[in-house]
């Protein structure tokens, strides 16, 4: 399953740019990758490591603005099309079951 975090934070005082910031760094250092600035993915084995992801996203987000997540099936992203500039892709292929960090 891939794992997709769409957040809008705002951003309006020094204190919630700050937790904005964190918010994204927190998430990069879990291992998402940002597909757009406000949008950030993880592919996820199981349905026990999906929970805990959510949960731990629920720990790490700001007080303030909304945090929506999107879990997807392999298959499901695969269909995925995806636009850069005027070119047409795909989605990204399934990473190999074990990751070495």
């Amino acid at each position: 399953m891939w794992l997709l975090v769409m957040f809008d934070l705002p951003v309006g005082t020094k204190a919630e740019r700050r937790a904005a910031t964190k918010f994204r760094q927190w998430l990069m250092d879990a291992g998402y990758e940002m597909s757009q600035f406000s949008i950030y993915m993880r592919f996820s084995v199981g349905k026990e490591q999906t929970d805990r992801r959510i949960r731990d996203i629920a720990k790490a987000r700001p007080d303030k603005g909304s945090v929506h997540v999107l879990t997807v099936t392999d298959r499901q992203f695969e269909h995925m099309t995806v636009f850069r500039g005027k070119k047409r892709g795909h989605g990204r292929p399934v990473p190999s079951q074990l990751e070495l960090f």
